[in-house]
């Protein structure tokens, strides 16, 4: 499907409006920090990363630290206390947690230590009831957590304060764990730097003067940081698994409709509750599948999680680029260097013939993503404006007006924000494109799911770039493709790391099974961890 010179004009119009954007936002960006309300910016300071973690506890993972909170031989509140400890320490480099509630959750680990201490149930049933008995936890700032703001970087919302619990973060709570704060998204949830008019601006662990990612940046960077050990969050185009590129951590997007999106903001409508993902993230693989257990309650026995994975016995495919789509950047050599180093091992070690494929449309996959993100659900029901959307049901909000606002520093809204819905009005100038993308998209579902079928698993690039400069995704704003066309084809896809680049930043890739199949995506990530080392210390030489 070759570009017609008006959508090849189209591209060089975006592409030249997205770098003027950068320009003008570089140039305005102390006077826009200036006006926004109640934000709470992290100033790039002369570290050029956050230090290493000191306290042992916190480089255990969640299994470790229940089993040994399980078996009294830590206390809870020691263990609370070493992570509330650690986001005292960076979070003023990162400014990735951006509302704590410390005091409540020690007040619930001495409780911990108390029911422990009255010895009435033993190991296996305490372990039965909650498998995450004491351990602490981050939860994205999109998903409501009691007391805590809900806001999405909406500076409308500033003032409002979640009265309940999402229904994965009560899950997790009464699973046993214990959360600390809400972590920093992008301005709802649409962008891929974590910036927004509330809180500021997130920085990455490993590098200040670089990006987490989005939406659920704050929470990777978190995780990352050795804030938190696990972390809950959402994904429509990479939400998950971008962040968890970026900060050298595990991050899986579960098949569709397996874990409920109830309790977060802005939920999802009309066809968009077919691509909307919540899904668990985590500094260690052992972590993904007891997380998915809880998250999803009931939706588990969609799953298989209970079947033993024979990776030697698995069929592999390789992809190391998109094709060439004009709409993003080239993979950059080191990513593909780690992938190869990748199909290497598995060559090797498991003695397995990993096959390199070309799958044509994965070219097309912003536009197919595009597209079918503004389609009709079933029933006929359109999308829900994203510019409706930044009005959050109050006065709707023109996006050329915000843009003009902006320039004069007026604007509530972050420019991302602003783009996006200017690209939204631009996309219904071709409805009969946009038809013949979300066919195109149907038609890549199925070639996926007949190549994958129930024994198969995909290698692909989470990014085509390491975690870029702040402000750098205005200059290249499509690069998410790598990730969101998986949304729309409705797959299971776990972010595994494979270490660090040359410049200490870390890199990974995306596992992709067939639908249902999340027990091999989960299982790779393991054999990965194993092989490759998982998560690296940011700070550590």
């Amino acid at each position: 499907m070759a570009l017609s010179r008006g959508e090849r004009a189209l591209v060089l119009l975006l592409r030249l409006l997205s770098r003027a954007f950068l320009v003008l936002l570089s140039l305005g960006a102390r006077a826009s920090a200036a006006l926004a309300l109640g934000l709470r910016a992290a100033p790039p300071p002369p570290a050029r990363c956050v230090p290493p973690p000191r306290e042992p506890l916190l480089l255990l993972s969640a299994g470790q630290l229940a089993r040994r909170i399980r078996r009294r031989q830590v206390k809870c509140v020691d263990v609370v206390q070493a992570y509330i400890g650690r986001i005292k320490e960076v979070n003023p480099l990162v400014n990735a947690v951006v509302k704590d509630r410390f005091d409540a959750a020690v007040q619930e680990a001495y409780q911990v230590d108390k029911l422990l201490s009255e010895g009435q149930e033993d190991e296996e049933s305490l372990q039965e009831k909650f498998p995450f008995l004491g351990v602490p936890f981050t939860v994205k700032e999109a998903f409501a957590l009691h007391d805590m703001p809900n806001t999405s970087g909406l500076v409308s919302r500033r003032n409002l304060i979640s009265s309940s619990d999402a229904l994965v973060v009560s899950r997790l709570k009464q699973a046993g764990a214990i959360p600390l704060g809400v972590t920093n998204c992008s301005e709802l949830c649409m962008w891929y730097e974590s910036s927004n008019n509330v809180y500021g601006r997130t920085n990455n662990p490993y590098d200040l003067q670089r990006i987490v990612g989005g939406s659920s940046g704050g929470e990777g960077c978190a995780l990352g940081a050795a804030c938190s050990v696990i972390g809950v969050g959402s994904d429509i185009g990479g939400s998950i698994r971008m962040p968890a590129f970026f900060n050298g951590i595990f991050g899986h997007k579960p098949t569709t409709g397996v874990v409920p999106n109830d309790g977060q903001f802005p939920n999802a409508v009309g066809v968009r509750t077919e691509f909307l993902c919540t899904g668990p993230m985590c500094r260690y693989a052992e972590d993904l599948e007891p997380m998915l257990r809880i998250m999803a309650g009931p939706g588990v026995k969609k799953l298989k999680l209970d079947e033993k994975v024979s990776l030697e016995k698995l069929k592999f495919y390789c992809m190391e680029h998109d094709g060439g789509s004009v709409f993003v950047s080239p993979v950059d050599r080191e990513i593909l260097q780690a992938q190869r180093k990748v199909v290497e091992h598995l060559e090797t070690r498991l003695g397995v013939q990993v096959q390199h494929i070309t799958i044509h449309k994965m070219k097309y996959a912003f536009q197919i993503w595009s597209a079918m993100m503004s389609s009709r659900d079933g029933d006929g029901q359109e999308a829900q404006l994203f510019a409706d959307l930044l009005g959050d049901h109050g006065k709707p909000v023109w996006p050329l007006w915000e843009l003009m606002k902006w320039f004069l520093g007026m604007s509530w809204h972050t420019i991302p924000a602003i783009a996006l819905a200017l690209t939204e009005k631009l996309m219904k100038l071709s409805p009969g494109g946009n038809a013949k993308l979300v066919s195109m998209g149907c038609s890549l579902r199925t070639e996926m799911v007949d190549l994958l079928g129930t024994d198969g698993l995909l290698l692909y690039p989470s990014h085509p770039i390491v975690a870029p400069k702040h402000y750098s995704p205005l200059g290249m704003p499509f690069n998410f493709a790598y990730t969101a066309v998986f949304n729309v084809l409705g797959l299971p896809v776990t972010q595994c790391p494979l270490g660090l680049s040359s410049e200490g930043l870390p890199f990974g890739i995306q596992v992709v099974a067939g639908p249902h199949n999340d027990h091999m995506t989960l299982a790779m990530a393991q054999y990965l961890e194993k092989a490759f080392g998982g998560w690296v210390c940011p700070g550590k030489s």
